[in-house]
């Protein structure tokens, strides 16, 4: 997250800046050669954007102690990666798709010399987060170029003391939860509702992973909003088109970054000026797929094996210069807020009455809405049904939950034994289907989402 952050610094100099108080600020980025030597490179088309690869280190070096102890920041770094992002710029600018790899993802390192020891190393199987203690930026550039076939383009790298800075400098970011969310290992504890975060709050925020039973997917989740809230707050009302705010907040932030040479301030102003009309909605977010979540590897231990079919699938979209997410109308209903995505949710449609066609079109209409019914509505052992009847296995009461809301007055059957698969059966009191959507938005079967959509309203 703390890498993410430099993103916004291309959101920031897009307020009209002038050219001289972006460029000034050159000399205050740390260099760094993560493309040295390297060898069998993805191939990369012309005219299909812009990758960047963002880390995040655990570097705390300039955190004072009661800062220490007030944000629960004690222990000695590891000098690994704690986020790692890829993050595509589309080609007209006018969209950026961020992509997270977790950091206990299931790698192979490249044949590599070891930066402290100088030992040298055949490949071998690593957690990705190891890949930058051996080799630093070079190692962890070669190891995700090889584990997504995407080539990058630059390097941008920032430790989270920065990241403290700079939230605070901007005002602090506004943040939305629906539910508690509470860790005793970072100290957080936020209650439902709208907060504004300091920098030190939201850093315990974007490092929380024993919230509940998702770890560092959630974590990532929550990285991933509150860039999108970053973003916000940086552009709403032109709050950074006074050039004194501008160059303090890009100052201290930049005053941390360690890039690419090729990769300057001047090159950040062209982009930047490129993405002015840049908003929460033009932003996209998601986590590579994850196939086997306790992947065993001897020596190593649990690391997370990505689905190869669909991470494939997600980096060829970034390659290809399109976008992640679906496209979404432009006037969409009004939706009643449940717990599960309709898009997590297969049902199976059986006419429970005499009347022609129903059970097809509800099928037709669930579908519609989201829910991934089978497609081959078929005839129930009843056709006198007064009331629809939906039966379900009571280990899926919450997708049976979200399914009645969307079919109001339904009469509920807990089945045991029936799986996940929701069997619904239409009776003459069927009026119609009404919209439901997840209040998590990353719920989607893609998993993908756009800042808009996880931003506080």
């Amino acid at each position: 997250m703390r890498a993410a952050t430099t993103l916004s610094v291309l959101v920031l100099a897009a307020g009209g800046i002038g050219h001289a108080v972006v460029t000034g600020m050159n000399t205050q980025i740390a260099r760094v050669d993560p493309f040295k030597d390297m060898k069998n490179r993805p191939e990369a088309e012309s005219g299909r954007g812009m990758n960047l690869l963002l880390v995040g280190t655990d570097g705390r070096d300039r955190i004072t102690e009661e800062e220490r102890k007030k944000y629960r920041l004690g222990g000695a770094p590891c000098h690994c990666t704690d986020t790692v992002m890829v993050v595509h710029v589309s080609e007209d600018r006018n969209r950026a798709s961020v992509v997270s790899l977790p950091r206990d993802s299931y790698a192979e390192m490249p044949e590599h010399t070891d930066e402290t020891s100088g030992d040298h190393h055949k490949p071998h199987p690593v957690k990705l987060n190891a890949a930058y203690a051996e080799g630093g930026p070079a190692l962890t550039t070669r190891t995700v170029e090889h584990m997504t076939g995407v080539k990058i383009d630059h390097y941008l790298e920032v430790d989270f003391t920065s990241f403290m800075k700079t939230v605070d400098v901007l005002g602090g970011v506004d943040i939305c939860t629906t539910t508690a969310l509470k860790d005793s290992y970072t100290g957080l504890d936020m209650t439902p509702g709208t907060h504004r975060l300091g920098g030190g709050e939201a850093l315990q925020y974007v490092r929380s992973r024993h919230i509940d039973g998702a770890s560092d997917l959630g974590r990532m989740q929550r990285q991933q909003r509150f860039l999108a809230a970053f973003i916000a707050k940086a552009t709403e009302g032109g709050a950074l088109l006074n050039p004194v705010r501008f160059r303090e907040v890009a100052g201290t932030l930049l005053g941390s970054v360690r890039a690419d040479r090729g990769f300057g301030t001047e090159e950040m102003f062209a982009l930047a000026q490129a993405m002015r009309g840049f908003t929460p909605a033009s932003s996209e977010f998601t986590s590579v797929p994850i196939g086997k979540m306790s992947f065993q590897v001897k020596g190593i231990g649990s690391t997370l094996k990505w689905d190869e079919a669909k991470s494939k699938k997600l980096f060829q979209t970034l390659r290809e210069d399109r976008p992640l997410s679906a496209p979404r109308p432009a006037h969409r209903p009004k939706a009643t807020p449940v717990d599960v995505s309709p898009e997590q949710i297969r049902v199976q449609v059986d006419n429970g009455t005499r009347i022609p066609g129903l059970g097809k079109r509800v099928d037709t209409a669930l579908r519609a809405t989201g829910f991934r019914t089978t497609g081959t509505p078929g005839n129930g052992t009843r056709r006198d049904l007064p009331h629809t009847l939906l039966s379900y296995d009571p280990r899926w009461d919450r997708s049976a939950q979200s399914l009645a809301a969307a079919i109001p007055g339904c009469e509920l059957k807990p089945s045991p034994g029936r799986g996940s698969l929701m069997h619904l059966t239409a009776g003459a009191d069927y009026k119609g289907v009404t919209p439901v959507r997840a209040q998590d938005a990353y719920q989607g079967e893609s998993g993908v989402v756009t800042g808009d959509q996880v931003i506080c309203p």
